[in-house]
């Protein structure tokens, strides 16, 4: 993933978001924690069948291949969220086809929880580490899903930048599962809180947020932020 991908990450989150609760909930030198959640109608044991296939619901954009089809989940200890890089035709010559690790699944307890370990997309190039749990809870109507990714190391991106990025990037995979299940509203959230959402959308608050928080990671990462370092992945995970 480019800088320049970071950054519209960055945008994205902040005009589409919204379905999903994001947040950014600590934030310290070398690491981040961020949280999502969305209910879906859907029962946790269909929750489950589909969060175990990330081709289905995982963002095209966010991938090495470009094709979200190539991605697969081996939900058992030890099991791989890996990708497949399909071979292609270059000036007539068939290349080999290749492949990436994104996690290695540390737990996996159907219909409860899904826990794995790997630095995403551009940390991928980072000596840090990334722990992803899944959490699915029964509720009233449905399944609330609970997405929390703690990463923690030495990086050479500025974290308040980079935490924004990757939160939204968490959150457009968890918008693409809630999608694909048929998202509701939450039965347990608090009057006040959709009331203030409705106000926000009545008076047209945010709406140049994502001009805004692309234009501030730029500042914050741009190319000149590492002294000539190149940080830049070869692809867009």
């Amino acid at each position: 993933m480019t800088i320049r991908l970071i950054a519209v990450a960055v945008a994205a989150a902040s005009l589409f978001a919204a379905p999903a609760q994001a947040e950014i909930i600590q934030q310290v030198d070398g690491g981040f924690v961020t949280r999502d959640s969305a209910v879906v109608e859907s029962d946790p044991q269909t929750v489950w069948l589909e969060l175990i296939t990330p081709g289905n619901w995982w963002n095209d954009a966010h991938t090495w291949s470009g094709d979200a089809a190539n991605m697969m989940i081996t939900p058992q200890g030890g099991g791989c969220f890996c990708e497949r890089i399909p071979a292609q035709e270059d000036d007539g010559a068939i290349g080999l086809a290749g492949s990436a690790q994104h996690m290695v699944v540390l737990q996996a307890y159907p219909r409860k929880v899904l826990r794995m370990q790997g630095a995403l997309g551009p940390l991928q190039s980072e000596p840090v580490s990334g722990v992803l749990t899944v959490t699915l809870k029964p509720v009233d109507g449905g399944t609330r899903i609970l997405w929390e990714y703690v990463v923690g190391g030495f990086m050479r991106y500025p974290v308040d930048s980079i935490s924004k990025a990757v939160d939204g990037v968490m959150t457009q995979q968890l918008d693409g599962l809630a999608d694909k299940l048929g998202r509701i509203d939450d039965p347990e959230a608090p009057e006040e809180a959709v009331v203030e959402d409705n106000t926000a959308a009545e008076t047209g608050e945010g709406e140049d947020e994502g001009t805004d928080a692309e234009a501030e990671v730029e500042s914050a990462i741009g190319a000149d932020f590492l002294d000539g370092v190149e940080v830049e992945d070869p692809g867009r995970a």
